[in-house]
């Protein structure tokens, strides 16, 4: 083809022809072109909600889990595992210092105490939380109000239903360390976060009753609970924690010990680590359904368009101008399928996102409906990999334009 000095013009109005040709509309291998379209569309929708659904439920079990124990927690370092916690002795310094630290949302105290709780008819055993910091637990109130004076608690709706308990009722809460102390206790309010474990598990109430029962002064607490405003900068905000609290002693000669949310939890993150398996697996099958459908229609292309090919080698063109043309051609195929499934994908998710259509067993999963999110740079870079991956998948079929020649084109027609 004369005159082709590094110009793609010609290639590319040759294939928006072929593409959008209304003669072509009438030919046998339309059906399996929309077929192939078909495959591409649904590749990568499929792909951009599994994306969404396992961020959207991994940022969901994280907030409900640190609504718990936070982000990042700052102990006594002479710990063991277990919530009978010796205390740390806090300045107001050390929680400037924390407050001060870039991507900080919340800086809390807590105290935790291990005990019983009786009724006439059960008992169960439980973790007596003191905390000064109420926003998770006001997100998820049922009923009732938030404890307001020492002898007022919170519990969860799961724990009430076990042990007969409603709002405004009286349980004795037994303590068990030296001597064993008993507390009435008056049920405030009912919250249900549907984390059934730990729903079972805590006990919310204020801070200054473990202060009493294990004796401690007002600047002793069993640790530092400290949120971050983004997840991703967890790590980088932990480090931070961790340098501001590893050369410092409390005001009682203590060393601190940092950990981090995945730390505190280690089983639960390692189940949510396992999702990312799934998504894996699942975006390398949409690949491979999407790469047969772009091989599939681009070879359809070519061999329908045989003559064509045939009649333009004739006239000079050589087998890298005609490969463009069915490049092109299969770009504007792939192109169209990537815009319908983000349409799709996108559509899916935020339906889900604003309506939370389709439901769960919160028994199980631990929220009551699928959870949504719009992760935005994974997106980006899935659908920058679909369009390389494309690419380098349709390279293969178009080599074919190269065994074809005008002699044979002839001969056959």
């Amino acid at each position: 083809m004369p005159n082709q000095k590094h110009n793609h013009s010609s290639e590319w109005k040759i294939a928006k022809r072929l593409y959008f040709s209304d003669e072509g509309k009438a030919t046998t291998s339309r059906p399996a072109v929309r077929v192939a379209l078909g495959g591409i569309v649904i590749g990568v929708m499929v792909m951009i909600v599994a994306i969404c659904v396992v961020v959207g439920f991994k940022q969901e079990v994280k907030t409900r889990i640190a609504g718990f124990g936070s982000h990042i927690q700052v102990v006594s370092f002479d710990n063991n595992n277990t919530y009978e916690l010796l205390p740390i002795e806090l300045s107001d310094s050390l929680l400037n210092t924390l407050r001060s630290l870039p991507y900080i949302k919340q800086v809390s105290t807590f105290a935790t105490k291990p005990g019983v709780l009786k009724t006439d008819s059960a008992f169960h055993g439980i973790i007596f939380k003191g905390t000064d910091y109420w926003d998770y637990f006001a997100d998820n109130l049922v009923s009732g109000n938030l404890p307001t004076a020492k002898n007022e608690v919170l519990i969860s709706t799961t724990l009430a239903k076990q042990l007969h308990l409603t709002t405004g009722d009286a349980v004795l809460c037994y303590f068990v360390q030296d001597n064993l102390r008993v507390r009435k206790l008056y049920i405030s309010g009912l919250y249900n976060t549907y984390m059934s474990e730990m729903d079972r598990l805590f006990v919310l109430g204020d801070i200054s009753l473990v202060r009493q029962l294990n004796q401690w002064s007002d600047s002793q607490f069993s640790g530092i609970e400290v949120l971050v405003d983004d997840l991703n900068e967890l790590n980088e905000v932990a480090d931070c924690v961790y340098f501001a609290t590893a050369n410092r002693l409390d005001e009682a000669g203590n060393a601190f010990y940092t950990q981090t949310l995945e730390q505190l939890n280690p089983q639960i993150f390692a189940w949510l680590d396992l999702l990312d398996m799934n998504v894996v697996i699942i975006i390398l099958l949409m690949l491979c359904v999407s790469g047969f459908s772009i091989i599939t229609g681009l070879i359809i292309l070519i061999l329908e368009s045989i003559t064509l090919i045939g009649t333009l080698k004739a006239l000079g063109a050589d087998n890298r101008f005609v490969r463009r043309i069915f490049l092109y051609e299969s770009i504007l195929l792939v192109g169209k399928g990537m815009l319908l499934g983000n349409i799709l994908g996108l559509g899916i998710t935020a339906l889900q996102y604003f309506t939370h259509l389709v439901p769960l067993d919160a028994a199980i999963y631990y929220v009551s409906y699928v959870p949504m999110a719009f992760p935005w740079g994974w997106l980006i870079t899935l659908n920058v990999g679909v369009l390389v991956v494309a690419w380098l998948i349709m390279l293969a079929p178009s080599a074919i334009v190269s065994q074809i020649s005008p002699a044979k084109v002839m001969h056959f027609e």
